[in-house]
């Protein structure tokens, strides 16, 4: 006879806990902790599902443990989803047999884009688009919009995992999407879907059945209102790869970004824009982030500004960063950053005063990254701090040049890494000039189109970028010293 007993489970950890509790004593989170409802197992009651029906003898089953000069290996193709961005995030397409994670904020726009992946591999490879939030006629419809109404893609509206599982294993698709690890539920769990033990159990089936029968997979997640993916942090580590899909900070754009991939570097961005046709790939951001400063380039830049350029794996970006410095109407001033680590931005204030004797402690400073993307790359310090110092001396610039170059606390300018693909990047938007760190010459790779400067200090930068200024190049005495 079937007997359910009751226990609490945290929605954020997993912890779990013999009665209510306010706040989980794991995580910390507060009315996390819910009550699931489980059937345990006696004797006489054993889970019956037949494993070997739904996963088979797939290919990849183990037959024991062998020793690892003894296994074969073999190059897999990769199968192309043919979004180029996508593919390079993925390190070069999706792995048969991988499982891959997606998440990002509702609306983002999942769905469309792993619709239109599911279109393209379906060309070639079949592909099996489950999905459990929408029926069968919502997925048309929306494939109708997005002008792929004539794909060859298999729909199925099931929710039940096991029923999910058993479909993938009859006539295996190369290509499984579940549309979303939160909706779909394991029948034998008494929790509602979406629970840390319906998503664990649940997933657990998607990926041994990925696995034994050589599906790549991709799953859909949802995060929650802190931004982190929703259900148990276990997840995370059960599948081969997890993508996170964030827009930047207007909303204009949307950012790939990779959090683990067991078959690549996890350096790798894809930039997307939404339109009426889907979500398109932007080629190059960087031209679209400074649509406005290219116009500029053969005239004096504002007071405040300067453009930077990070990596971001293999591509390089460039932005234009504004800096707005005021005298404070309070005694402590304030520093704001969107767009830039605040505590790098106190960092390079400090060094701003000690080193080179500006005084900023009774001035606000704002630094802006224009286009709404969040630039985390050291080497944009030398670029924020140009735009400070020219904001607070009220000194322009030239509109085409680039500024790249990380800052130590001593003031000196550190060397940064890929600089000849920067410098080739700010060449082929037209820019003339270039300050990089000293100990990054002589190049390797030629630099004719762009003049290259070297800098050892903060100082001898903003010297070259304002000619005149009365820079203090040494740290100053204390009042009173010898």
């Amino acid at each position: 006879m079937t007997r359910i007993k009751s226990r609490w489970v945290c929605q954020e950890c997993g912890f779990q806990a013999s009665g209510f509790l306010g706040r989980c004593t794991d995580c910390g989170a507060w009315n996390s902790i819910v009550e699931e409802h489980v059937a345990e197992e006696t004797a006489g009651n054993k889970r019956n599902t037949p494993l070997l029906q739904v996963f088979g003898n797939g290919e990849n089953k183990s037959r024991g443990p062998v020793l690892l000069k003894d296994i074969k290996t073999s190059e897999t193709e990769r199968l192309l989803t043919r979004i180029a961005g996508l593919d390079e995030v993925l390190g070069g397409g999706l792995v048969p047999g991988s499982v891959v994670l997606l998440a990002g904020d509702p609306g983002i726009g999942k769905s469309t884009l792993l619709l239109q992946v599911a279109k393209m591999i379906a060309a070639k490879s079949k592909v099996l688009y489950v999905t459990a939030e929408e029926s069968a006629a919502q997925i048309r419809m929306r494939a109708h919009r997005l002008g792929l109404k004539d794909s060859e893609l298999f729909v199925d509206a099931e929710q039940n995992v096991m029923t999910v599982a058993e479909r993938m294993t009859i006539d295996p698709a190369r290509v499984a999407i579940i549309d979303s690890i939160q909706s779909v539920y394991h029948p034998e769990v008494g929790s509602a879907p979406g629970s840390v033990s319906q998503v664990r159990e649940s997933a657990q089936i998607i990926l041994t059945t990925a696995k034994a029968h050589n599906i790549a997979t991709i799953i859909v997640g949802h995060v929650n209102k802190e931004g982190s993916i929703a259900g148990p942090r276990v997840l995370e580590h059960m599948v081969d790869v997890v993508l996170q899909f964030e827009p930047d900070r207007t909303g204009q754009l949307r950012i790939l970004r990779t959090a683990k991939n067991r078959f690549g570097a996890t350096s790798e961005i894809a930039i997307f824009s939404m339109n009426e046709s889907g979500l398109c790939e932007v080629e190059n951001p960087s031209a679209l982030l400074l649509a406005d400063r290219l116009k500029k380039l053969d005239r004096q830049a504002s007071s405040g500004t300067a453009v930077i350029a990070g990596a971001e794996g293999h591509r390089t970006l460039l932005l234009e960063v504004q800096a707005l410095v005021g005298v404070s109407a309070y005694p402590s001033p304030r520093r704001v950053a969107n767009g830039w680590d605040y505590n790098r931005l106190l960092q390079i204030i400090a060094v701003l005063e000690k080193k080179v004797g500006l005084s900023l402690s009774q001035s606000d400073v704002y630094v802006n990254m224009v286009g709404g993307l969040d630039f985390n790359d050291p080497s944009g310090d030398l670029g924020v701090a140009v735009a400070i110092a020219t904001s607070l001396l009220d000194r322009s610039i030239d509109a085409s040049l680039v500024i790249i170059g990380e800052i130590g606390l001593t003031g000196e300018v550190r060397p940064v890494p890929f600089l000849p693909q920067r410098l080739k990047e700010a060449a082929r938007l037209g820019f003339r000039w270039a300050i990089v760190p000293e100990a990054n010459l002589p190049l390797n790779e030629s630099s004719e189109h762009i003049k290259v400067m070297g800098v050892d200090s903060l100082a001898d930068a903003l010297s070259l970028t304002m000619p005149g200024a009365k820079l203090a190049s040494r740290e100053r005495r204390p009042a009173g010293a010898v």
